[in-house]
Formats: C-alpha cells, sequence, structure tokens
C-alpha cells in the first residue's frame, strides 16, 4: 500500500495558519465595495435595479460571500418578475375575460405569488428582512451560543 499517499483526498491536510505566504487560490473580497450584475440582466428593468441597491449593502455589512452571488441572482430576477407581474395586473386586473364571456384568474397572480415566495425565501438566506439579519449578523444577541456562528467571519 506505498501508493495511498498519491490518491487524491488522502493523507494530512496543509493548515493554512503554518502555510508560508498567502494562499493563491482563496480571493480576496474584503475591499469589495460593488459587484456589477451579470451581462444577461442587461435587458431587464427591475433586476440590476435591484442588484444595485442590495449588493453595496451586502457586502458593506460583510454578509455577502462569493458563494452567495446565486443567491443575489435568484433575489433578483424574483423580484424582476414581482415588479412585472404587478404591471400586468396594473394594466389588465386581477380577472380575465374568457373567449366565452367568463372570467379567470390573471395567471400574473399565480406568477407574482412565486416570485414573492422566492424573495422571501432567497431575501432571508441573505440577510434582507430583519428576523434574518439578525440571525446572520447576531447583533442583539447577548450571548452567542451556535458554534457555527464564527463561519460567517471566515
Amino acid at each position: 500500500m506505498g501508493g495511498l499517499a498519491a490518491v487524491p483526498g488522502r493523507g494530512r491536510k496543509p493548515d493554512p495558519k503554518k502555510s508560508k505566504g498567502k494562499n493563491i487560490n482563496v480571493p480576496e473580497f474584503s475591499n469589495v465595495t460593488d459587484i456589477d450584475p451579470p451581462d444577461y440582466m442587461d435587458g431587464l428593468e427591475f433586476a440590476p435595479m435591484i442588484w444595485r441597491s442590495i449588493v453595496p449593502e451586502l457586502l458593506e455589512n460583510e454578509l455577502l460571500k462569493i458563494t452567495d452571488m446565486h443567491n443575489v441572482e435568484i433575489f433578483c430576477m424574483a423580484y424582476d418578475n414581482y415588479r412585472e407581474c404587478q404591471k400586468e395586473i396594473a394594466l389588465n386586473g386581477i380577472t380575465l375575460a374568457t373567449e366565452g364571456g367568463s372570467t379567470i384568474k390573471n395567471p400574473a397572480l399565480t406568477a407574482l405569488n412565486e416570485a414573492v415566495r422566492q424573495m422571501a425565501t432567497f431575501g432571508s438566506l441573505l440577510g434582507l428582512d430583519p428576523s434574518s439579519r439578525q440571525r446572520l449578523t447576531g447583533v442583539g444577541n447577548k450571548e452567542q451560543t451556535n458554534p457555527f456562528s464564527g463561519v460567517l467571519n471566515m
């Protein structure tokens, strides 16, 4: 069994505290104050707007990590869908007339409700509401009893 050390994942992991120099595989984001919205959002009206309003705040409050960027994207797209649905409902109402003369619920209401659920879910993951912000930052807690609370400061 002399070849086990060459197998990926085997052997002792390097201790970053003992390594000399900087770990070039870990990007430094401590000085980042803003991140531009992805190019695919350029044609959208509301997603880039909400991106530009929440990302600097999240970075300033040190709530945003690179691993959270997909949550930011989903939140912004859900917000864009929410606003587009609101415009559709304002324009055509909550019910629509069918060809047969009856009325049906505007499908934009269903899409609106889904967007609201997504915004609540992903906004909570990002600390965009008071209770999740308190949970993520620990502000207001007299005593930290959560052994994983230090993960945010990594």
